[in-house]
């Protein structure tokens, strides 16, 4: 049985007083976020990835995907450069290559259909220059199966229920006293729905976001607000808290107008307005 944290509770008042990098005056100084992932499945995954770390103040993005899909992700995704995956056993581009290490945060999961080819990406990952490594959905669940000194030292595990009852070897019982222990054993900073949990053994705890955030394409919305932030330079416990809460926030701004059913691609539009509220709570404290 694992021993129940005291947890932080997330409120706008925390997030102010973290702040936010300054964004400087160029699309360089706000960091490059890499999203790599897709599948026939699940195309538009990497470009709401993509979208949301953007949307979050990231400056540039990069989308690495299968060759078959890349057209379609230019089309819909203008804004990001894109790149074609190496083929499974052949060596990856210079071009490729100096576009992933020289990225601020590298995102990899989102859209992949596969465990197998969740691992190879994970092993052609591992010991590259990489400064900080988000990992989604697929590439979650084979996580285990890279040393973990092979990957980055910078690591944010973004993962649903079952995602953790595979890392645990077990179910979960209680996410703010079962993530600590795992956050120490991976040496990465984990988050799951309401909460994120550290090596050092803090705890954040998020709420609100409602059932509207359960609908298709909003993990990947989540991932790329949490990438984003990382490639701004925030450190990686800041940048999971900072994309889980914008990401909330976003679920509860879309409910108050839509009610449920908007779609992911609303949610990452949500994302600045969502930023902008961390300040804006701080004005309707003055006015009372």
């Amino acid at each position: 049985m694992s021993t129940r944290s005291e947890p932080t509770e997330v409120t706008p008042e925390l997030l102010r007083g973290w702040g936010l990098p300054d964004p400087g005056e160029s699309k360089k100084s706000r960091g490059t976020a890499m999203v790599i992932g897709g599948s026939s499945l699940s195309t538009g995954a990497v470009v709401l990835a993509g979208e949301a770390a953007l949307r979050v103040g990231a400056g540039k993005v990069g989308v690495t995907t299968d060759a078959l899909l890349t057209d379609v992700v230019r089309i819909a995704f203008p804004e990001a450069g894109v790149h074609e995956a190496p083929r499974a056993g052949e060596p990856a581009d210079a071009a490729w290559a100096a576009s992933c290490d020289g990225a601020d945060a590298v995102l990899l999961g989102p859209g992949l259909d596969d465990a197998e080819h969740a691992r190879e990406w994970l092993l052609r990952l591992a010991n590259r220059d990489i400064r900080c490594l988000v990992l989604d959905a697929f590439a979650v669940g084979v996580l285990r199966d890279v040393p973990r000194d092979e990957l980055p030292r910078s690591l944010i595990v973004n993962a649903n229920l079952d995602e953790v009852g595979i890392l645990l070897g077990r179910p979960v019982d209680d996410l703010i006293a079962d993530l600590p222990g795992l956050s120490r054993d991976l040496d990465a900073i984990v988050h799951c729905y309401s909460a994120v949990a550290a090596p050092s053994g803090e705890v954040w705890e998020l709420s609100g976001g409602g059932a509207g955030l359960g609908t298709a394409g909003s993990g990947d919305v989540l991932a790329g607000a949490i990438t984003g932030f990382a490639a701004r330079g925030l450190e990686p416990a800041r940048a999971a808290v900072w994309g889980a809460w914008c990401h909330s926030r976003a679920g509860d701004r879309l409910t108050g107008r839509m009610g449920l059913g908007f779609l992911a691609r609303e949610l990452a539009r949500e994302l600045p307005a969502a930023v902008l509220d961390v300040d804006a709570d701080l004005e309707d404290d003055s006015r009372d």
